[in-house]
């Protein structure tokens, strides 16, 4: 079932608070008020808004705003573009807007950081390239790995999935349950059936090379279901140029990526824009470290460890942070202070949820390509691709 996408009108209603950070390189640093966002706020326009105005290119004003809202942000991006690119058509980034209240199918290519392959006209490229945002992913395959040449004939997202979905068509549903208990899909699909179709019981080399292929693609799926690798991580630590604001494209949507350089070496913050961080002006970034958020350290405008929400509760399950947290509590308590733990351990279970959904979203992108598949063969009608997006979570 497709997403539609959200309209002006239903988006006047929400309103995401803003929050003074600061930001700028020595004597370049000054106060700015980045949007924040709830547990299913939009985050793939909040991040290109956040950097408009991070580089200066928009400003909310008057300064005494507590808020805003879609409505109100889209007229400023709007009138951006029309000043910035007055000779330029820019009617296909302006209707892809609204999508970006929603999460985006972006379709990364696993070879490199900066291509996409994304289905239509490409109107949301349009957009990154009409505002200047460079756009980035770190769901990349090592060249050196068992799955770098079958990813190279299956180079981005969407063509792996079909050929998982293929060759699970051409094993008869075999695939996924044979591979996944150590049987061969292939020697699984060559013994007889009676509903396999004529043919069928011996398969080509062609066809057994499609099924290896598929195996190495299922596999690299699998183990990176965080959409991001540590090859990719490495890559856009050597890629990205230091103190430039770039767009990561994670699980379908889009968070601020940042680059910085100091005396410890290159490292990769995002901003966080959670709005349980609101009033907590110490956490402004989250270094990038892993490829799970294991080891998520919140820091402060100058890079400096925030404390104690930079790393009580990252990398713990939900039980263990509860503890952690009731523990926390009553220290505070026994001192006299009174701390809003809870915010900050939800937090931090975030992108474990997100890691959940994300599994999710792939498992039900497979099946309805193995269903469409079957439709296909069963009416001899061209089945037409269809993509459904998922909602978009906080990273």
């Amino acid at each position: 079932m497709s997403q539609e996408a959200p309209t002006v009108e239903s988006s006047v209603s929400d309103v995401w608070y803003l929050k003074e950070v600061w930001y700028g390189v020595k004597d370049a640093r000054k106060p700015y008020r980045i949007i924040t966002q709830n547990f299913n706020g939009p985050c793939s326009f909040i991040a290109i808004c956040n950097i408009l105005i991070l580089r200066g290119n928009i400003a909310i004003e008057p300064p005494e705003r507590r808020t805003v809202s879609y409505e109100f942000l889209s007229h400023l991006v709007a009138e951006y573009l029309l000043l910035c690119s007055p000779d330029v058509d820019v009617s296909a980034a302006l209707s892809i807007m609204p999508l970006t209240q929603k999460g985006m199918d972006l379709n990364p290519v696993f070879t490199s950081s900066t291509e996409f392959r994304p289905s239509g006209l490409g109107g949301e490229l349009k957009l990154f390239e009409q505002v200047g945002i460079r756009l980035v992913h770190g769901w990349l395959v090592d060249p050196g790995s068992q799955e770098a040449n079958a990813l190279e004939r299956a180079p981005d997202y969407d063509t792996a999935v079909s050929l998982i979905a293929e060759v699970d068509h051409l094993t008869h549903g075999k695939f996924v349950v044979e591979e996944v208990n150590g049987t061969d899909p292939a020697a699984a699909s060559g013994s007889s059936s009676s509903s396999a179709p004529a043919g069928s019981s011996s398969l080509t080399k062609e066809q057994h090379d499609k099924i290896a292929d598929a195996i190495a693609v299922k596999d690299f799926l699998e183990h990176s279901q965080s959409q991001l690798t540590y090859h990719g991580l490495f890559q856009l630590v050597a890629e990205l140029e230091p103190n430039a604001l770039v767009a990561l494209f994670r699980n379908s949507h889009l968070s601020v990526l940042l680059k910085v350089e100091d005396e410890n070496g290159p490292a990769l913050y995002t901003l966080v824009t959670d709005q349980v961080f609101l009033r907590e002006s110490s956490v402004v970034w989250e270094r990038l470290e892993d490829i799970d958020g294991g080891w998520s350290t919140f820091v402060d405008s100058e890079f400096i460890k925030a404390s104690p929400a930079g790393g009580d509760f990252a990398g713990q399950t939900a039980e263990d942070a509860l503890k952690a947290l009731e523990i926390l509590e009553q220290q505070y308590e026994s001192q006299g202070d009174h701390v809003d733990l809870h915010s900050r351990a939800l937090a931090q279970q975030l992108q474990a949820e997100e890691d959940y959904l994300a599994r999710r979203a792939h498992e039900e992108r497979l099946n309805r390509k193995q269903g469409k598949r079957t439709k296909h063969q069963e009416s001899g009608e061209e089945v037409k691709k269809e993509k459904k997006k998922k909602d978009c979570i906080i990273m």
